[in-house]
């Protein structure tokens, strides 16, 4: 076919496995576009999906994707309107075949192609027995003589299979485990005709793929400077009008809620990121060298974007049965809230037997306005020591505890959780294929990797002090590097700062932005490491890593190891660390009074403890 030089009008219709079921109808009549996109993916949707798969063996893709083809198929069929999803999951063709039954109920006749591939699950023993560790990224260890049995296995593809099925004739295209940002470079690369090492093109597709994917996360949902926003309710989704170099513009359709801001655009791109250079599967994209500038009403420009080679490793995700936990939470409220905390610490101790008897045994406090929380989370291989048993022992002491003791949540019944266990894998051990709606299997081409494998998050980490119990506290961050800002009034961090916050498997990333250049270079000395952790205590004793991207005016911090295991495994009550920011914008900053645009009678009052 002819090189399209006209933009792409790539929409996105599902950001998670449970996204508003509207929005596929939504984005198909509410203005032109040329593709259709959903992401249904992560890493905790995968032992999910495994789960559903135990119920029905045909089964273990996402269902809610059918039920929003019931809405559009026929409309994206007439429109030549192509439809290319991660919804999958760990049975691709078993939704391909589903989908071509609801359509045929239709009297539609899609050509419908999936890509295959991902799944790594049966390959564990060959590939370990040539040398392929999948050591985990965190902690380094290998998973033979670990004791994990994985239940899922799933290699990140990319783009390339999708690119392949359009070029095949495929109206639909369904895919497993592809990167997130693959959903936009697929179709990018087939209607603008780009090889394989067109890195800069390539790269500005992911990065406008990573925009887009998490839906109206890029239209004012979750943004911190909602208030800004004249109708943030019910948001539109995203739509990326890629153009022939890869560089985007980000809109919405015209007369639906929420924005599309150079402050909503920069919220998604720092969620969920480690350093600059983001590894894909097809190309690393450079997001410090992305450039936003607003081009109109709900119009964001994006790039060019400079692309680097596709590394030489690709990310696996393994997921593995953890064993069954349990909690119970007690609510504070009323005098001594310190002496009520430690009494019921005791007590439950004293009921439970305390963490020998446990697995884990997680004991933590919340602070409320007018009541703190403290929940206790315990986990074992055993469900009956953490189900009944667990529950027996806390009811048992209800009326022997502190003075208003009331129980918030507990249950006899345990849940399983689920581990998650990063690793990685030589590309081209991963044999991708790609099946044309006629059946035909092709093998997927492959990018030309001449990168560098995948670097451990670790590698820029900043590793906490070890500090003996007589050496003291630890130094205070530096103050001198702010003092030119001048006289500082003590507010908020948020008051000008925005920030978005996200998991990373078992670490947790927050990504800060400033307003403009002059309040950029007050964060830039102002948050360094030392200070994240003073504001961020439970962050004290974590390696943490930082970047500066000047280009987005924002700081990124990746704190390791905040949530363990990951979101499945997690006992936080924030597993996937979304309030993390916001938290850090609630925390008091020394700010230049000449940054803040607000009289000092009207400064807001500080957060309460």
């Amino acid at each position: 076919m002819t090189a399209r030089q006209e933009p792409l009008r790539i929409a996105n219709c599902s950001g998670y496995y449970g996204d508003r079921l509207s929005a596929a109808r939504e984005m198909v009549e509410g203005g032109p576009i040329d593709v259709l996109t959903g992401d249904y993916l992560a890493e905790l949707t995968m032992l999910l999906l495994w789960k559903a798969r135990q119920r029905d063996p045909d089964g273990g893709y996402a269902v809610s994707f059918l039920a929003q083809m019931r809405d559009v198929l026929g409309i994206c069929l007439e429109r030549g309107i192509k439809i290319v999803v991660n919804a999958g999951g760990l049975n691709p063709a078993g939704l391909a075949a589903k989908l071509g039954e609801l359509a045929a109920l239709g009297g539609l006749t899609p050509a419908i192609a999936h890509v295959e591939g991902d799944d790594l699950l049966a390959r564990l023993p060959e590939l370990q027995s040539r040398g392929h560790d999948f050591a985990h990224l965190a902690t380094g260890h290998p998973l033979a003589g670990s004791g994990v049995e994985p239940v899922t296995a799933n290699a990140y593809l990319g783009g390339w299979g999708i690119t392949q099925a359009l070029r095949g004739g495929a109206d639909v295209v369904i895919c497993g485990r592809v990167t997130d940002a693959s959903l936009v470079v697929g179709p990018a690369a087939w209607a603008f005709d780009w090889a394989l090492d067109d890195w800069d093109r390539l790269a500005g597709a992911v990065t406008a793929g990573h925009i887009i994917e998490c839906g109206t996360q890029a239209t004012g949902g979750n943004y911190s400077f909602f208030t800004e926003i004249p109708d943030p309710v019910h948001p539109g989704f995203p739509i990326a009008e890629i153009h022939p170099d890869g560089s985007s513009v980000i809109t919405k359709h015209p007369g639906t809620g929420g924005a599309v801001t150079v402050g909503t655009v920069t919220a998604q791109l720092l969620y969920e990121i480690g350093a600059p250079a983001y590894p894909n599967t097809d190309v690393v994209a450079r997001f410090d060298t992305v450039r936003l500038g607003q081009q109109g009403p709900d119009r964001v420009s994006v790039g060019p974007v400079t692309g680097e080679p596709a590394p030489s490793t690709l990310k696996v995700c393994l997921n593995h049965r953890g064993g069954y936990r349990n909690s119970a939470t007690f609510v504070l409220t009323g005098l001594d809230l310190d002496a009520k905390a430690d009494f019921a610490e005791a007590t439950l101790r004293d009921a439970t037997g305390g963490p020998a008897r446990f697995t884990a045994y997680d004991l933590r406090r919340e602070h409320g306005g007018e009541a703190d929380r403290l929940t206790l989370t315990v986990k074992d291989a055993d469900p009956d020591t953490v189900g009944r048993g667990f529950f027996t022992a806390v009811a048992g002491s209800a009326l022997a505890g502190y003075p208003g003791l009331y129980l918030e949540h507990a249950s006899p019944r345990p849940t399983e959780y689920g581990v998650y266990w990063p690793a990685l894998v030589a590309a081209d051990e991963v044999m991708a294929i790609t099946v044309l709606p006629d059946g035909t299997r092709l093998p997927v081409p492959r990018p030309v990797v001449t990168g560098p494998p995948t670097r451990s998050p670790l590698d820029d980490a900043v590793q906490p002090a070890v500090l003996s119990p007589a050496a003291g506290p630890a130094p205070k961050p530096r103050r001198e590097s702010y003092e030119p800002f001048g006289r500082t009034v003590r507010l908020p961090l948020g008051t000008l700062i925005g920030a978005r916050s996200g998991d990373k498997g078992g670490d947790a990333n927050v990504g800060l932005w400033a307003p403009d250049d002059e309040s950029f270079e007050w964060l830039r000395s102002y948050l360094d490491v030392p200070r994240l952790r003073a504001l961020l205590p439970e962050a004290a004793q974590l390696p943490v890593s930082r970047y500066e991207l000047p280009n987005l005016l924002a700081v990124n911090f990746v704190v390791h190891g905040l949530l363990g295991d990951g979101v499945a495994a997690s006992t936080r009550a924030d597993p996937q660390a979304k309030a993390l920011g916001e938290r850090l914008r609630g925390c008091l900053a020394d700010v230049p009074e000449k940054l803040v645009d607000i009289p000092e009678a009207q400064y807001p009052p500080l957060p309460r403890r």
